[in-house]
């Protein structure tokens, strides 16, 4: 998972440029999200408001986490995500 404050084609596709040159996307077993700032016109208000609606605060990091996670078989043992 990478988080940034800025738009498509910054840190987050660095990560997957080596990821994918290095081979490890290859096997299916990794997962990767990439989360950033709209590429569209968003209005100026207050960090935290403009973070929380573009996805990038904690419950929408947390969102897309578990989204990216594999569904759990029922009666197996889940973890709670926690950010620090």
């Amino acid at each position: 998972m990478t988080v940034e404050e800025g738009s498509v084609g910054g840190f987050g596709a660095m990560v997957l440029h080596l990821l994918a040159e290095r081979g490890v996307l290859d096997g299916g077993g990794v997962r990767v999200r990439t989360l950033t700032l709209p590429d569209s016109y968003q209005d100026h208000d207050k960090p935290e408001k403009m973070y929380a609606e573009a996805g990038l605060d904690a419950e929408g990091i947390l969102k897309a986490v578990r989204a990216a996670l594999p569904d759990q078989k029922k009666g197996s043992r889940t973890g709670r995500l926690r950010l620090a």
